[in-house]
């Protein structure tokens, strides 16, 4: 059975945490909020406490965790070398919502790893997170709290919906802010490479380091026996259980109005993911005399991409909550910003499916 433990997200009380930092210790699974997403953690020099991690989950081990740590300090325990460029990045994003990818000590274990010489290691921001790493006081191998491959959960019952009675504690610290994951910057090549873009912009790593570039999209589909250099690499992922197809272009409202209007006469239910200004439009695709019921989803206007953001998962799982057939979802143009995690999120969770 899942306990669930309720906390001010502001302010969390120290003794309602100190259950789950005993838990982490003595290899248990641990659900807290991070200022992303909520992650499922284990002591990460425990490798029996981190396989539980991928059980849980039904996760691929070619898959590696992200090692979260209350300190800078922490990093000694978990690389061999700290470049000058991580440095400097921890002095400017940490805490929050960036992950390095850097050379691996020798007692990490190869489950966090997916057996690679590196490690990704982030330190967050989130009071929870940050009282919960102190008072356990060891590295947090910690992904996402939901079944693997599923939209990543903003809220505790998200993760509820998936892992419940599957993991021992949930920090139930309300929403999330960002809504989407982490950025991954391995710095072990002579290049920055974003491997996954996230809530740290392309943007403001450029301003520290100009030559910081984004690495290829392309990853080895579900299964395959290569380790993915980052979480999030897989070309399918973040996906709802209804079939996505995603619309990119000009002309993407209408021809999902089209395509909601076809698949309506043939008796399928329908959801629709949309900007707040699309909703009017979107309302044609409900003219089917006798047809199934519409569900339409917004998600805040096209030009606050932190609101799309903070609402892109949950609307997901509301639309599978709501029962329908097929998913229909407008994309929203990598404008800058955040914009090319929501792209990039959007992409991977109708996988083949996109319509330009």
């Amino acid at each position: 059975m899942t306990d669930v433990i309720r906390v001010d997200p502001a302010s969390p009380d120290l003794a309602a945490l100190k259950p789950a930092a005993d838990r982490l210790r003595t290899g248990g699974l641990v659900a807290f909020p991070t200022e992303t997403v909520y992650g499922l953690g284990a002591h990460a020099m425990d490798a029996a406490a981190v396989r539980r991690v991928f059980e849980a989950k039904g996760r691929p081990a070619n898959d590696p965790l992200i090692v979260h740590i209350p300190r800078i300090g922490s990093l000694d325990q978990l690389v061999s070398r700290v470049p000058d460029t991580a440095r400097t990045l921890a002095a400017k994003f940490w805490p929050g919502p960036l992950t390095l990818v850097l050379p691996r000590a020798a007692g990490v274990p190869d489950e966090v790893t997916a057996g690679l010489g590196t490690v990704a290691v982030r330190m967050p921001s989130h009071p929870v997170a940050r009282a919960l790493l102190d008072l356990a006081d060891v590295p947090v191998a910690a992904p996402s709290a939901n079944l693997f491959s599923r939209p990543s959960p903003t809220r505790a019952s998200h993760v509820l919906d998936d892992l419940k009675d599957r993991i021992d504690v949930l920090i139930d610290g309300g929403p999330t802010e960002v809504g989407i994951e982490s950025t991954v910057l391995d710095l072990t090549g002579d290049t920055p490479t974003i491997l996954r873009p996230g809530a740290t912009t392309l943007e403001a790593l450029r301003q520290v380091l100009p030559q910081t570039v984004v690495g290829s999209p392309v990853a080895p589909a579900t299964g395959a026996p290569t380790s993915l250099p980052s979480p999030g690499m897989l070309h399918k992922h973040y996906s709802p259980r209804a079939p996505m197809t995603l619309y990119e272009g000009t002309g993407a409202v209408d021809a999902m109005v089209a395509d909601a209007r076809l698949a309506r006469n043939r008796g399928q239910r329908i959801g629709i993911l949309a900007a707040d200004e699309d909703r009017r439009r979107l309302g044609a695709a409900g003219g089917v005399e006798g047809g199934p019921p519409l569900k339409i989803v917004t998600v805040g206007s096209s030009d606050d991409a932190d609101a799309v953001a903070a609402r892109l998962y949950g609307a997901l799982r509301e639309l599978d909550a709501a029962g329908v057939d097929l998913i229909l979802v407008r994309g929203f143009p990598a404008r800058g910003g955040i914009g090319l995690a929501i792209q990039d999120r959007l992409r991977r969770a109708a996988g083949n499916r996109i319509a330009t």
